[in-house]
């Protein structure tokens, strides 16, 4: 069932961690995000741009992917995403005020994919601070995009295109797919990719504003003995430049520069991508054994819904 709303872009990531103040030092010293607040919960917000967050983190027994948050367009648009849900037979599962108000948002819902698990929020409206995102040594230009490890990749692809509004940019038939939510026109804001043991978080991407800011990270992360699992390099599909990195959890973070747009009418057919390792580097480097190994989806309180 084709969806008829519209997004504006991937807002946020919800992660849960298994120690808070750690991963939160980490998210703002390496990283380069800042933070937006700490309420009475123990969750941390941060951000990268001028909403109040772009990032959760969750204090948690395991780390993984707690949520994935997309902005629509406007109250007209989260009105028809309801509807298209509640037609699709699935739970939509109303955010109560008060958490709506914790959260620093306007309106939204969350409801589970079926197929790999992960919670879905769609929201209108978050905070604008008043003092816009200081970069300190990183140029992060936004949150660029999450993507998912899933055994059941053909339904999981076939179930996000055909009813939740995503475009395919380009794949790797039965292997990998890059989407973009209509009508952003960035080649992916969310991606999928096969996992033979278990749905899991891939990694969360930050794009940043310069070629310099990956360089520099690759020297940061070594003198501070952050692990990098692969790159630095070029992708083939996008063309940005990425550098991914663990974090204190062990989940997989990537910077990338630049990334190829779509226009919202007339764009082109997404390409068909030969599945070897030049696909994914263009450069040459290999991922290492630990790359996008940490992040378990976490189940919803209610079966088919959200939390």
């Amino acid at each position: 069932m084709t969806a008829q709303f519209r997004y504006r872009k991937l807002g946020y990531v919800a992660l849960n961690v298994s120690d808070v103040d750690r991963s939160c030092d980490f998210y703002i010293r390496e990283v380069g995000l800042e933070l937006s607040e700490r309420d009475e919960t123990g969750r941390v917000f941060l951000r990268c741009g001028p909403d109040h967050h772009n990032l959760i983190l969750y204090p948690a027994a395991e780390p993984g992917l707690k949520r994935v948050a997309f902005e629509l367009e406007g109250p007209e648009e989260l009105e028809k995403a309801r509807h298209h849900i509640e037609r699709l037979g699935l739970v939509g599962i109303d955010i109560v005020p008060a958490e709506l108000a914790q959260l620093r948002q306007g309106d939204g819902f969350r409801f589970q994919e079926p197929n790999s698990g992960l919670t879905f929020e769609y929201y209108t409206k978050m905070l604008q601070m008043a003092l816009p995102y200081r970069h300190t040594h990183t140029k992060i230009a936004r949150l660029g995009h999450v993507v998912l490890g899933v055994e059941t990749f053909d339904e999981t692809v076939a179930f996000v295109t055909q009813n939740l509004g995503f475009d395919v940019s380009d794949y790797v038939a039965g292997r990998f797919s890059f989407m973009r939510c209509h009508p952003n026109p960035l080649h992916h804001s969310f991606a999928i990719g096969k996992s033979p043991d278990g749905n899991r978080l891939h990694h969360v991407n930050f794009m940043v504003g310069d070629i310099d800011d990956i360089g520099c990270a690759m020297n940061r992360f070594k003198r501070d003995a952050v692990e990098i699992v692969f790159g630095p390099g070029r992708h083939q599909p996008s063309g940005s430049i990425f550098i991914y990195f663990l974090d204190p959890d062990g989940m997989t973070v990537e910077y990338s520069y630049g990334m190829e747009e779509f226009p919202e009418h007339e764009p082109r057919q997404p390409r068909m991508l030969e599945p070897r390792p030049e696909a994914l580097d263009l450069w040459g480097s290999v991922p290492a054994a630990t790359f996008a190994k940490v992040g378990a989806i976490e189940p919803p309180a209610v079966k088919g819904g959200g939390r």
